[in-house]
């Protein structure tokens, strides 16, 4: 099952505006009516805030975490007020978490979009996943969250 608690934030290292792009090309889940394998090529990429929301405190760091994050994090469905950058190990654990997870295409991109926006906080996300061909028929599916640069748009 997808465990959002898997994603580890850090304070964004830069005052001024960036872009970050990653892209995993191992992602796999299983088709909900077929239980076969779904492989495809998840690309997020966002521009993180640049500082903590107004009104969060610095508090005792965790080992791997942000020393304004709370102590133990997980990290629930809602805002939490974290803001800056995923870790990428733990992004990786996150996809990971799938694997076993029947779920449509449209779905998986949709549920990653919701739980990074949750625990970021970023400017803007996008969430582009192409998944390869079954049937003749290849997929790409796109999930954006606040005002994307219009050179992103439709990338």
């Amino acid at each position: 099952m997808p465990d959002p608690s898997l994603l580890k934030i850090f304070p964004t290292p830069a005052d001024a505006p960036i872009v970050i792009e990653h892209i995993a090309e191992e992602f796999t889940s299983l088709c909900p009516k077929t239980g076969h394998p779904d492989f495809g090529v998840i690309t997020l990429r966002y521009q993180p805030s640049a500082q903590p929301p107004i009104g969060t405190q610095p508090q005792t760091q965790a080992a791997g975490y942000a020393p304004w994050v709370p102590s133990p994090p997980p990290l629930p469905a809602a805002p939490t007020g974290l803001t800056g950058c995923v870790e990428l190990k733990s992004l990786k654990l996150y996809y990971q978490s799938f694997r076993d997870e029947g779920i449509f295409y449209e779905a998986v991109t949709h549920r990653i979009k919701a739980d990074l926006v949750a625990a970021m906080h970023p400017v803007w996300l996008q969430v582009i996943t192409d998944w390869r061909g079954r049937g003749g028929i290849r997929s790409t599916i796109r999930a954006d969250y606040g005002d994307i640069p219009e050179h992103f748009r439709g990338q």
